[in-house]
């Protein structure tokens, strides 16, 4: 089973004046939200997470939800034997988390993991469901928090170009 979660850091909270409805993709993706996040196995009991407490967590959503479309490539989908690879970098860092499918199982690694441990595997299927019912569900926890964001125009569209599975 995999769990996709988050916090948000109070050590790195949004500016006061931010008009949530006003704010653009750059400010969205980068400059807000931070915190930390994690992808969990629960069934082997093993987690893969950060805990620097910048992380733009948004930011994090989208681009796994990106990731996981790239990683869906190829024609041949789940029959495909030929590794496909994504990475996501943190922009504050040089660690890195990296991807890697094939067939229809995603390994997922990052730079701060122990060289003997071995990466998280998961279903394709079963990490793009997870990752956009996360996006959705951290984007619902953040209007609840912030007025206007509900109203941002990048907000509706991407949760339009990712919808729930």
């Amino acid at each position: 089973m995999l769990d996709i979660g988050y916090s948000l850091s109070p050590r790195f909270p949004d500016p006061p004046q931010t008009d949530y409805r006003q704010a653009d993709t750059h400010a969205l993706r980068h400059d807000l939200f931070c915190g930390d996040v994690y992808l969990a196995d629960t069934e082997a009991d093993r987690e893969l997470s950060t805990a620097w407490g910048w992380v733009p967590v948004l930011d994090f959503a989208w681009a796994l939800c990106d990731i996981i479309e790239n990683l869906d490539r190829d024609p041949r989908g789940s029959r495909a034997a030929t590794p496909q690879h994504a990475e996501l970098d943190f922009t504050e860092s040089a660690d890195r988390m990296l991807f890697e499918r094939r067939f229809g199982w995603v390994d997922v690694e990052a730079d701060w993991m122990g060289r003997d441990e071995p990466p998280l595997t998961f279903n394709h299927g079963v990490l793009r469901r997870e990752a956009r019912d996360f996006l959705h569900d951290l984007i619902a926890d953040l209007t609840d928090m912030h007025e206007g964001l509900a109203d941002n125009p990048a907000i509706w569209s991407l949760q339009a170009r990712f919808p729930r599975v």
